[in-house]
């Protein structure tokens, strides 16, 4: 006599997927929301300091991470709306936006490390401050803000690459259904009264016939 074995469904989700499902959906939630609001805070922190020379004296200059470069803070906010739209598509279109969660990641982390040694803010704040297009910043010095953007990039990618990587696992937004998947019961329209003038009222505001034919 012979023995059947069953064999799961290779589409089938086991314990151990479902379970990696919603570690890598808290963590990538976590960084992703994490990494927008770091590189956010950093763009609007000072990024480089110097001194032009100005009527013989030196004028002291700074310049934030906005002035730099506004790339990290629009692919934060790009990154952060792609978050939420990943539970909002399915399929192909989770894949998509997953990628472009990671690209987002990619651009802040590229900007801020080109915005570290960039000179350009500060160049035509002396420009103006000289009343010379030609003018320079001199001693120029830069903070640890645009490597903050950089965490905060690095953060933005990690929940990029989860959502790649596990993003099938995660659960989509769905407003026919509810949580276990079942259709939600359609909500019957409240009985009217024809004696009552307020209930016709409403019913005609909704779009029914009140008479009932």
């Amino acid at each position: 006599m012979g023995y059947v074995t069953a064999v799961p469904h290779p589409r089938s989700e086991t314990p151990g997927s479902a379970r990696a499902g919603r570690l890598s959906l808290a963590v990538a939630l976590l960084s992703g929301a994490l990494g927008a609001a770091v590189a956010l805070l950093a763009t609007r922190q000072q990024w480089s300091q110097g001194t032009a020379t100005v009527a013989g004296g030196a004028f002291p200059l700074t310049a934030t991470g906005s002035d730099v470069t506004g790339v990290p803070a629009a692919l934060a906010v790009v990154g952060l709306a792609a978050l939420v739209a990943v539970f909002a598509v399915r399929r192909a279109g989770r894949f998509a936006v997953a990628a472009l969660l990671a690209l987002s990641g990619v651009g802040i982390i590229t900007a801020a490390l080109l915005g570290a040694s960039d000179s350009s803010a500060l160049d035509e704040q002396a420009a103006q401050a000289s009343g010379d297009t030609s003018a320079s910043v001199d001693t120029l010095s830069h903070t640890a803000w645009p490597y903050v953007a950089v965490v905060g990039g690095v953060l933005i990618l990690l929940a990029g690459l989860l959502a790649l990587r596990y993003g099938r696992l995660w659960p989509a937004m769905s407003g026919r259904y509810e949580r276990g998947g079942t259709p939600q019961p359609r909500r019957k329209a409240p009985a009217v009264d024809p004696d009552r003038p307020e209930d016709l009222w409403k019913a005609l505001d909704r779009g029914e016939d009140p008479t009932g034919a």
